[in-house]
């Protein structure tokens, strides 16, 4: 089907503002870029629209007239043009099938309902606990923009589609202004939710206005700075930050280590269901050995006093503490670093100790830094990305480093090359040579 070739403006500004999609007064901003479209586009006869927005996006620029951010606003307008007013005519209700919660004949469902089927659909699937509530936390969102501009629905019912979706995301980036990194996380949850819950796919959506992604260097410590701050460190938060430059972890994957995940033998550190959910190894630094192996003591006789007292059971993913229910008491399943202090379980209102909390990691990280006199704006992240970094300027292969690091592409890894350049051959100033 052909889209409609007559330009609509005062509809296609209504549409916006009804829906949320652009701050208010910038309608006519949003017209303004739509309608320049219309008149150059017809030198490229043809061809389709998402062609010619890459030729009009061109013949911006070479206007020399336009500022970046004008001629960002002039594509996302299009594309809100195409995408969103027009595409939301073009689309049909779908009939779910087999979705997990009950339908209405006119698709719409309970708002609570949903949610707790979203949870359950995520937990069974052992996704972890962050990621469960960031899920329901997008998700609730998307239902509060849907109810917004469905004031009709009874109170507590949604019904929500493939226009939905675009539109939600086109507002995060071009009224939030979110990152794009955040507008994809916002999918991901949209996604799961579409096809796990309510068994449907949200279709096509390459030419939806996207978020900004800005790429941007990491932050890194210098061998000497590095050194500077770990002589800053101690006790059991120290041991944690070591683990994780020794190691290049995420603060995550560290929190969660088990007991089990320590193989001294082989050197090894095993990261158990990491980011995308994948196991994978990395280095275990021998100069730590000894410490760690003295604080396995202290946390094996804790949990002895801790079973002792009738208490002891570690958490454990639901699938796994089924397959092994006397494994929650299991020396090799404590938690490596586990809190000093026993507290509830909000799920299910057991009497256990937690792993300890990334904010009191944050803060000895902070505390440390100023102490070794490092004024980088720098967070407790850096020391994985000082890993890669100090890896590749000892001549580690980048491939060897990608498999530490857990990336699933190399290209992710690649951008340290890009920090190393100057660290290992720097050049000259050219202020430098004349003075």
């Amino acid at each position: 089907m052909s889209y409609k070739q007559v330009f609509e403006g005062d509809r296609f500004a209504q549409y916006l503002l009804f829906h949320g999609l652009i701050p208010s007064g910038k309608e006519k901003y949003f017209v303004h870029w739509t309608r320049m479209f219309f008149q150059v586009a017809q030198q490229w006869p043809g061809s389709k629209w998402s062609q010619q927005l890459g030729l009009f996006v061109s013949h911006l620029q070479s206007q020399g007239k336009y500022e970046a951010w004008q001629i960002r606003q002039a594509e996302q307008a299009v594309r809100l043009y195409y995408c969103n007013f027009l595409g939301g005519e073009r689309d049909e209700d779908v009939p779910s099938t087999n979705a997990i919660i009950d339908l209405a004949e006119d698709n719409s469902f309970n708002r609570k309902e949903a949610l707790v089927a979203l949870k359950e659909a995520l937990t069974l699937r052992n996704y972890a606990r962050t990621t469960v509530n960031t899920y329901i936390s997008w998700c609730s969102r998307f239902f509060n923009y849907i109810s917004s501009t469905n004031r009709s629905m009874d109170r507590g019912r949604l019904k929500v589609d493939r226009t939905g979706v675009r539109n939600f995301l086109a507002q995060l980036a071009v009224e939030s202004q979110v990152s794009g990194s955040t507008q994809n996380l916002a999918f991901n949850a949209l996604l799961f939710f579409f096809r796990q819950v309510l068994n449907q796919e949200i279709g096509d959506l390459k030419h939806t206005v996207r978020a900004q992604t800005t790429k941007r260097l990491p932050v890194v410590l210098s061998v000497t700075e590095t050194s500077a701050l770990l002589s800053h460190l101690d006790g059991t938060a120290g041991l944690m930050l070591k683990l994780i430059y020794g190691g290049g972890l995420r603060i995550t994957e560290c929190l969660r280590l088990r007991i089990k995940d320590l193989d001294f033998d082989q050197g090894l550190i095993v990261v158990r269901a990491g980011k995308g959910n994948k196991d994978r190894t990395t280095i275990l630094p021998k100069s730590l050995v000894e410490e760690l192996k003295a604080h396995v003591d202290r946390v094996i006789t804790q949990h002895k006093k801790d079973v002792a007292d009738g208490f002891g059971r570690v958490f454990l993913p639901e699938s796994l503490s089924k397959k092994y229910p006397g494994a929650a008491v299991e020396v090799a399943w404590q938690y490596l670093f586990p809190n000093k202090e026993m507290s509830v379980d909000r799920v299910t209102g057991e009497v256990r100790r937690h792993h300890v909390s990334s904010r009191i990691l944050q803060r000895t990280f902070k505390k440390a830094l100023k102490e070794a006199q490092v004024h980088k704006h720098a967070s407790v992240h850096t020391l994985r990305h000082s890993f890669a970094t100090h890896l590749l300027l000892s001549g580690v292969d980048i491939r060897q480093i990608q498999e530490y690091l857990g990336h699933t592409r190399v290209e992710t890894t690649m951008i340290y090359t890009h920090v190393i350049k100057d660290l290992r051959d720097p050049v000259a100033s050219p202020l430098d040579q004349i003075s």
